[in-house]
């Protein structure tokens, strides 16, 4: 599969273009600036406590790739995550 770097690209740019479009949509509804604060206030706490949780998931996830990894060693299986050596 190829990336095509100028699609990602343009892609991203019209993602941040369309990002202040909420505030803009409130307006035209005609929430108070009070129920806006308090929509912004709810999104970001539930979008906090998501990252915690996905924080949450990763360090398992890591935790069982360490196992796996020091039982491969154990049985006599090198491991290198790191850069490939150059040849010389």
């Amino acid at each position: 599969m190829e990336i095509k770097k100028d699609s990602l690209e343009n892609a991203l740019n019209r993602k941040e273009e369309k990002q202040p479009e909420i505030s803009k949509d409130m307006d035209k509804q005609g929430i108070s600036k009070e129920m806006e604060i308090g929509f912004h206030q709810g999104s970001l706490n539930t979008l906090i406590n998501e990252r915690n949780e996905l924080v949450k998931m990763i360090a398992q996830v890591e935790h069982v790739m360490q196992a796996h990894m020091k039982r491969l060693e154990e049985l006599g299986i090198k491991i290198n995550f790191g850069k490939p050596e150059e040849n010389k």
